[in-house]
């Protein structure tokens, strides 16, 4: 089982649509994954896999060399564009 963050700056607006978004995607596709949600105040306590974002502030994390995987969504309500993003998550992990 991966974990996510979900995240924005603030942790209210388009990080919490994506959130539900996401966990639409996970439900319908039985991906192994659990959703956590906050702000970007989060990271600093975050055990997790991945952290999701929308795509500038994921452009910004990219270049902080992280310890978990950054994924960027440009439409934080188009499900294929999260279920791509997921996909592709889950299959680096299963190399």
């Amino acid at each position: 089982m991966y974990k996510i963050l979900v995240a924005c700056r603030a942790g209210v607006g388009s990080s919490l649509m994506l959130k539900i978004k996401t966990q639409q995607v996970i439900k319908e596709n039985n991906f192994p994954i659990e959703v956590e949600h906050g702000s970007l105040d989060s990271l600093n306590g975050f055990n997790g896999d991945a952290v999701e974002t929308v795509i500038d502030v994921a452009d910004e994390l990219k270049q902080k060399n992280l310890k978990f995987d950054v994924i960027g969504i440009r439409n934080v309500v188009d499900r294929n564009e999260i279920k791509t993003a997921l996909e592709q998550f889950i299959a680096s992990k299963e190399k």
